[in-house]
């Protein structure tokens, strides 16, 4: 018993220790372990994530139909293309109406392998490491034609670990929900290809200037080769680097099988045609100005429009040319014409677009001088003076300002026909303080000044700042017989359907003045360039113009019209520094010479109307309204009938005769009974105020000696002398002291 109980003790003790595995057997297991783990989870959180992003991407249609910016074909009005502005995405083909040498250079030059890859290609991947491990140089993985896409429609060009995360999965769903068909049509009506053409038809008719649809193989591989680097090989930037990246694309064609070597051997990429960019630093000036009204004119939209517009491209480059070889050196020049109806011909902003794009035309303010000149004269016509009347060019002082002529010296009495021909600035002064500063600067509005005006006596020499194209428009006016010119530049928009979308209307212009005040400035504007300060202006037929030069000539101005265009030149510093010799009737003169001549080459020679045709209140010769002749006066009795004083017309029996015919004293026609006058009694006459509207005479001055306040040596500026043109008989309008 003793012993089996022994060996039980002996069996039932502890066993010897059991072997342990070897370390790197337990880290294999538990990296295999873990590993599977991890795959597992990344697999089922990339499935999720590509599941939920799925549900999530547009359809097909809203794919095709977003874009990410708006393509403006900017038109002549010829009709030929100025500029291509915005991002351009040409017409949508559909898979079949690609050709399929792009889809093969796409294909071979972009992802050989997008038959058979699922939206990202691992091959593609691992090779890319195993070259970088093994040349010790970076990793270039290529992304395929899926996540490029992904990352055009959806993502930007970060190039950040979590950027290319969402790339990649975008592109997993982008696969599994569209065919590689739909893909490819997306990828290539899509993809940018430099010089803003998105998609192969825009690329097609910037660079070769035909639609996609008509590609050759050679464009094909350009176009194709374009998407490494569109900066680098557009072929508007760099032709010889566009052909080179070309043959290259050629070559992988053939590789891939997409083309035979015959074929790419005929397509002779030396002999591509490339389209030159057009216009770009001619119309830019005017497309930035023009194209903003659009928003106003437009209902909101971002599908491709061209707009059509009055620039015309001969004139354009006749006034780039006329500004760039006439502006003084280290000055600035601007243009402005316009035709008989408002619309742009020409836009000149600077003398180079590239190297300031800021429109002197239309933004910049400057001081037009003795331009301004224009409305002192206007208002001085409609207030009752002629061209021919005479006037006093002597020294005067208004409110403490005494303004100086050019030269310092005065003609003493002349015409106000030459007084505005040499731009006598006594004269100018003299007529705004009669007929009132504020007079002078309302005129300026109603022609279309839209920039802030003063009315201190300075003002009528021109230092209100103004824009060149208000006062090529109020130039404008004048040349369309006083009526209101409105500048426009949008002739029509329509869609790439042709749908026409906007089209301008004409409208007629408003009255601004009476035709003989329109006249008597043509006039004088006429003059101006005939035997004045506009010499420099003349182009062989009737030209009528203003000169204006501010202050140590910092501006210089010439404003004029012929053959139903009016053009505006503006030249100086943009700093407001002088610029030695610069005066209006110089170089912006000669400018305006030099682009006029083309502008009206193919239009017939006008003659100005300058025939002034007084209203019938200006006719009255000044003998007899300054003698009061009581025969040409009539009166009102207290019951309105118009009466003639004794001594006038009258009846036989001395008694006064009424405008019907009757008699009196008595009541006129249907009228109550009047008073009884005794003998020698005459009806109540009219009272003062009456007389003075009735008969034009100022009740303390006569209309044609009264003086100016304000003046010098208190002359008036009006000379009664004698004159073969009726003079006016009405005071033009009350003197007004300076600051009215």
């Amino acid at each position: 018993m003793a012993n089996d109980s022994g060996r039980r003790r002996s069996t039932s003790g502890p066993s010897s220790p059991a072997k342990k595995k070897p370390l790197w057997r337990r880290i294999v297991r538990g990296v295999l372990i873990w590993g599977s783990a991890l795959v597992v989870l990344g697999v089922i959180f990339l499935g999720t994530a590509v599941v939920f992003t799925m549900s999530e991407l547009p359809e097909y249609n809203s794919l095709k139909s977003g874009q990410n910016g708006q393509m403006i074909v900017v038109r002549a009005r010829d009709g030929t293309e100025l500029v291509s502005l915005g991002p351009s995405y040409g017409k949508w083909l559909s898979y079949d109406q690609i050709p399929e040498v792009m889809k093969g250079a796409m294909v071979s030059v972009e992802d050989r392998r997008f038959r058979e890859h699922i939206g990202v290609d691992a091959l593609g991947l691992l090779r890319a490491v195993y070259v970088s491990t093994t040349t010790g140089g970076r990793a270039k993985a290529t992304s395929t034609i899926t996540q490029q896409l992904a990352r055009n429609v959806f993502l930007n060009n970060s190039r950040s670990f979590t950027r290319k995360a969402r790339e990649a999965v975008l592109a997993l769903a982008l696969e599994r929900k569209f065919s590689k068909d739909q893909i490819l049509e997306l990828y290539l009506n899509k993809v940018y290809f430099g010089g803003g053409a998105y998609g192969i038809d825009a690329a097609s008719r910037k660079f070769f200037g035909h639609p996609a649809t008509e590609l050759s193989t050679a464009e094909a591989a350009i176009i194709a080769g374009l998407v490494k680097a569109p900066s680098n090989y557009s072929p508007t930037a760099d032709v010889e680097a566009a052909k080179d990246r070309g043959e290259v694309v050629l070559g992988l064609m053939v590789k891939n099988g997409a083309i035979s070597q015959s074929e790419a051997d005929q397509a002779d990429i030396a002999d591509v045609k490339v389209v030159k960019e057009k216009g770009q630093n001619a119309v830019r000036y005017f497309t930035d100005w023009a194209l903003p009204q659009l928003d106003m004119l437009l209902p909101e939209t971002n599908e491709p429009i061209e707009v059509w517009t009055t620039l015309d491209p001969k004139m354009q480059q006749a006034a780039t040319n006329a500004i760039t070889a006439n502006a003084p050196k280290g000055a600035q020049g601007a243009l402005v014409s316009l035709d008989r109806d408002g619309a742009v011909l020409a836009m000149v902003g600077g003398t180079d677009y590239v190297n300031s794009n800021y429109n002197r035309a239309t933004t910049a303010l400057r001081q037009p001088g003795s331009a301004w000149k224009l409305f002192v004269y206007l208002s001085a016509f409609e207030a009752g003076y002629t061209p021919d009347d005479r006037v006093v060019d002597e020294p005067v002082t208004i409110d403490g300002w005494s303004p100086q002529n050019d030269g310092r010296n005065f003609a003493g009495q002349i015409d106000i026909r030459t007084a505005f021909a040499y731009s006598k600035n006594t004269i100018a002064a003299q007529l705004g303080n009669e007929v009132g500063f504020g007079t002078v600067a309302s005129m300026a509005r109603r022609f279309g000044i839209s920039t802030p005006i003063n009315t201190k006596p300075a003002m009528v020499l021109g230092t209100s700042e103004v824009h060149v194209i208000d006062m090529t428009r109020a130039f404008a006016a004048i040349s369309a017989g006083g009526t209101s010119v409105e500048p426009y530049g949008i002739v029509k928009v329509t869609a790439a359907s042709g749908e026409v979308l906007y089209e301008h209307k004409s409208t007629r212009g408003q009255v601004l003045v009476p035709p003989n005040v329109a006249a008597g400035i043509t006039d004088l504007l006429q003059t101006t360039v005939a035997t004045g300060t506009g010499r420099a202006a003349q182009i062989g037929r009737p030209v009528a113009g203003k000169t204006g030069t501010t202050s140590s000539n910092k501006d210089g101005w010439f404003l004029g019209f012929s053959s139903g265009i009016t053009t505006g030149v503006w030249m100086g510093r943009d700093d407001a520094r002088p610029v030695p010799g610069l005066s209006g009737g110089h170089a912006p003169a000669r400018a305006f010479s030099n682009y006029m001549k083309v502008a009206v080459a193919k239009r017939p020679v006008e003659q100005f109307q300058t025939e002034v045709k007084l209203p019938e209140w200006q006719l009255e010769p000044d003998d007899e309204a300054m003698q009061g002749n009581p025969d040409d006066y009539y009166y009102v009795d207290e019951n309105g009938n118009i009466v003639r004083p004794e001594g006038g017309a009258q009846a036989p029996d001395g008694q006064p005769r009424y405008e019907d015919g009757t008699t009196g004293p008595g009541s006129g026609p249907g009228q109550p009974q009047m008073p009884d006058y005794g003998p020698g009694q005459a009806p109540p006459a009219a009272n003062e105020d009456f007389l003075d509207r009735a008969t034009g005479r100022s009740r303390s001055d006569d209309p044609g000696l009264r003086a100016g306040q304000g003046l010098g040596n208190g002359t008036g500026t009006r000379q009664n002398t004698p004159n073969p043109r009726p003079a006016p008989t009405r005071t033009p309008a009350a003197v007004r002291t300076p600051g009215d």
